[in-house]
């Protein structure tokens, strides 16, 4: 395989916070990010409640009230 035989065959993602097309390689330490920055980005997002994993609110309260408990 040449050159651009295996530029062509490797995988590119989009950077998760800006869309930057990158190759998804080992040698890029930020992965699944483009750079430092974007993955900055993306943990102060998550800090400030920007992003958040969708949950069952009452599964979520039911454990909250066993927290509150006093023992």
């Amino acid at each position: 395989m040449n050159q651009d035989q295996n530029k062509a065959a490797a995988l590119t993602v989009p950077c998760p916070q800006c869309k930057t097309e990158l190759v998804w390689d080992t040698s890029n330490i930020f992965r699944p990010f483009c750079s430092e920055s974007c993955k900055n980005h993306d943990l102060i997002a998550w800090a400030n409640e920007e992003h958040n994993i969708p949950g069952d609110s009452l599964h979520d309260d039911v454990l909250s009230r066993d927290l509150e408990q006093d023992f």
